[in-house]
């Protein structure tokens, strides 16, 4: 893995570290734009699931509000649930949805997955939704 790759996931193992809240706040992520900078977002849990916002779609919001909105590389972790024995804060697959979402912004970037290696987002989603 790329020293680069360690501060990335650091940073959103840092986010949802210090912001975790049970079934709130579960997921973290973090994006590198083109330009090298890092864009984090926290996962925003709601009582009705379906208003529920997605880590990356947060820090992909940020990046393009604060900077040039590009992801070169993406990576989200999660939180381990109370009554898992694990206690890790872990590296996690996007979801479908942010896999789309990525692409569409996206089509050249790189996802950080469990596997600690980085995969092109084209090979996560290979038969993406289109218009």
């Amino acid at each position: 893995m790329r020293a680069c790759d360690h501060e990335l996931i650091e940073a959103a193992r840092a986010l949802v570290a210090k912001h975790h809240r049970p079934f709130w706040h579960t997921v973290a992520a973090a994006l590198r734009g083109q330009d090298g900078r890092i864009w984090t977002g926290l996962h925003l849990g709601a009582t009705v699931g379906r208003l529920a916002i997605c880590a990356e779609a947060v820090a992909l919001g940020r990046a393009i509000i604060e900077g040039d909105g590009t992801i070169a590389v993406a990576v989200a972790v999660r939180h381990p649930k109370p009554e898992e024995e694990v206690r890790e804060i872990a590296v996690v697959s996007p979801c479908g949805g942010c896999r789309e979402m990525i692409l569409d912004y996206a089509p050249d970037a790189f996802v950080i997955m469990p596997d600690g290696l980085r995969h092109p987002i084209r090979t996560l989603l290979p038969l993406p939704y289109r218009r």
